[in-house]
Order: structure tokens, then C-alpha cells, then sequence
């Protein structure tokens, strides 16, 4: 079971079958190798081979069903991409988030309404802040 401390960080293999996954759970291995077909030239053993592993590293369950072998995702989405961020933020950014974010802000070309997103992002983020912050008893002064 993967947990927000253990976060995944899946290689680009990964990415793409879980994807695949994603859109077709649950499904077979032939299943997720034709979906990728056009994308990668991997046979079906590869695919399945892949897939035990993402299996044993708990981001997909199997079950087997008769001769047949279903996978689902463990992981969802947003775990998966929390986990590439996280990745990126410590390997890359030594952690600081606020230079992570300005690169991004930097390197990418973002209209108003973009910005308007992020700052009412941020703006609900603060009042979350704050209130956690002011509903933090305070030490009583001592005499």
C-alpha cells in the first residue's frame, strides 16, 4: 500500500503503462500493450514483465482470474504525480520549493487567467494558513 511518506517515483516505462492502466483497469497485459502499440514497440511479455514489477514495487494489484491475469493501479494519479514533484523539489531544488516554483513561472508562458488560477491557489492556501494558525493555543503566560 503506498503511503503520502512513500510516494512513488516511476521511471518512464512506468509512466506509460500506468497511464494505459489508468484508462482501461482493469485489464491484461496484451490489453495494455496494444494500447501502447503506437508509442512503444514492446512485446507482450515485456509488457507483462513490467507490469509484475510495477506489481512487486506495490503500484498495481493483480488477480488472476482462470489463465488470466487483471491489473488495477494502487497508486492514483495525483499520488503519482505528487511523487515526481516531490522527486524533482529534493533532487533538483535541494528542497526550496519557492525556487522550484519560480523556474516554472519563468519557463513557461502563462496567460492571465493562468495566473489568476494560481494566485486564488495560493490566496485560499494562506486562509488555510491562517486559520490553522490562529486556532493554535497560545502558552499561557506564567506569573
Amino acid at each position: 500500500m503506498i503511503t503520502n511518506a512513500s510516494l512513488p517515483e516511476l521511471t518512464e516505462s512506468e509512466w506509460a503503462v500506468i497511464k494505459a492502466v489508468w484508462s482501461l483497469e482493469p485489464c491484461p497485459a496484451p490489453t495494455v500493450q496494444e494500447h501502447l502499440a503506437g508509442q512503444r514497440d514492446w512485446s507482450v511479455s515485456t509488457v507483462r514483465t513490467l507490469m509484475e514489477r510495477m506489481a512487486a514495487k506495490g503500484l498495481l494489484t493483480s488477480e488472476k482470474l482462470r489463465n488470466l491475469t487483471l491489473y488495477r493501479s494502487a497508486v492514483s494519479r495525483q499520488q503519482a504525480q505528487l511523487g515526481e514533484l516531490r522527486y524533482a523539489l529534493k533532487n533538483a531544488f535541494d528542497g526550496a520549493l519557492t525556487p522550484m516554483v519560480q523556474c516554472l513561472l519563468e519557463s513557461e508562458r502563462l496567460d492571465a487567467t493562468q495566473l489568476d488560477q494560481l494566485e486564488a491557489l495560493i490566496a485560499a492556501r494562506r486562509k488555510t494558513a491562517r486559520s490553522k494558525h490562529s486556532k493554535t493555543p497560545s502558552p499561557t503566560p506564567k506569573p
